[in-house]
């Protein structure tokens, strides 16, 4: 018996071997999915005095903010709230979260908490944790043998 080869037949079930991957990794539903983005994206520097940590924060005031450091973490918490209003008889569909969120950072090495500077300007929050000193000045010896 001839059996004619079919590409396409293959497409169709890689197709659906990956559907069923994507349906087994994504959130339940869209409420999930959203709710694991609400943690703000950080970039962190290091230089031989101070630690330089950014986070983006867009659409918060500063007033919504409580920042906290001690000497080897960073949590930073808040609260986005909505401004907009729906007209009467209107609809309003927004993919933006409300709400409070959290992000601890643990750093790296230690830092003089009690002279941390701040700078917030465009939804960027800037924070200078300077080094303990004795971190600044620690020096090791490694020996080979």
């Amino acid at each position: 018996m001839l059996v004619r080869y079919n590409p396409w037949k293959e497409l169709d079930t890689l197709e659906r071997r990956f559907n069923r991957l994507v349906e087994d990794l994504a959130p339940t539903n869209f409420k999930d999915l959203h709710n694991s983005f609400k943690t703000p994206a950080a970039e962190m520097s290091e230089t031989d005095d101070a630690i330089h940590l950014k986070l983006e924060l867009p659409g918060i005031e500063a007033k919504d903010l409580d920042i906290q450091v001690t000497e080897d973490a960073v949590s930073i918490s808040g609260e986005r709230k909505s401004a907009t209003e729906s007209e009467k008889n209107g609809n309003t569909r927004s993919e933006f979260y409300y709400g409070k969120f959290q992000r601890v950072i643990p750093l790296s090495t230690r830092i003089q908490n009690t002279n941390v500077t701040a700078d917030y300007k465009d939804g960027i929050l800037n924070l200078t944790l300077p080094k303990a000193v004795e971190e600044k000045n620690k020096v090791v010896k490694v020996n080979l043998g």
